[in-house]
């Protein structure tokens, strides 16, 4: 009788130990989810934000034709990317044809000292910074639902439970490294 109530009682830890690693990874699933869907809105406003940012400079510098092709065709790349290695590398071009239309409007000191222009770039810096944020909020939900996963004794389970792999970390691509070091330049 106790030998039963002993295996009794182990099987009972076990479903609830169980229980708890599972909605422990479906909690940080959900949030990994969450994080993502904050950095394509940030993206997608930052996107929303280019037409005008190309109009504007357009205006002043409208022989600079390839550079305004090349940031609306970064755009739409970036604009349809899927998943946080394919919006990653796509980032990477964006944000060297971003850095060449801002180089062009450095040659325009009018267009630079217009409001609209000024208006566009505060909204650009502002959303850069949410991006930013954004990204290291993701990547530390990533870290964390990686860890769980792959720690004893949610490792032993994890693959049971429907979670079989890793979450993807939103990084910058190493062969795109060399364009995205540093930040946009929106000093003007």
């Amino acid at each position: 009788m106790i030998v039963l109530i002993i295996v009794i009682v182990v099987v009972i830890l076990l479903i609830i130990a169980a229980a708890a690693m599972y909605n422990s990874l479906v909690r940080l699933n959900q949030q990994s989810d969450e994080a993502w869907s904050d950095i394509t809105v940030q993206l997608k406003r930052r996107y929303d934000l280019i037409p005008n940012l190309v109009n504007t400079v357009k205006g002043y510098a409208s022989h600079e034709k390839t550079v305004f092709e090349d940031v609306t065709a970064a755009r739409t790349k970036a604009m349809n990317a899927q998943g946080p290695a394919q919006t990653a590398q796509a980032e990477g071009g964006f944000q060297a044809a971003m850095k060449s239309l801002f180089a062009v409007a450095e040659n325009y000191p009018d267009l630079k000292a217009t409001q609209n222009f000024q208006e566009l770039q505060a909204e650009l810096t502002d959303t850069e910074d949410k991006i930013q944020a954004s990204r290291r909020f993701y990547n530390s939900i990533v870290r964390d639902f990686n860890t769980k996963r792959k720690t004893f004794p949610t490792n032993m389970f994890a693959a049971r439970l429907g979670f079989k792999q890793d979450k993807e970390y939103f990084e910058v691509d190493e062969s795109q490294a060399a364009a995205v070091q540093a930040p946009v330049s929106v000093n003007f």
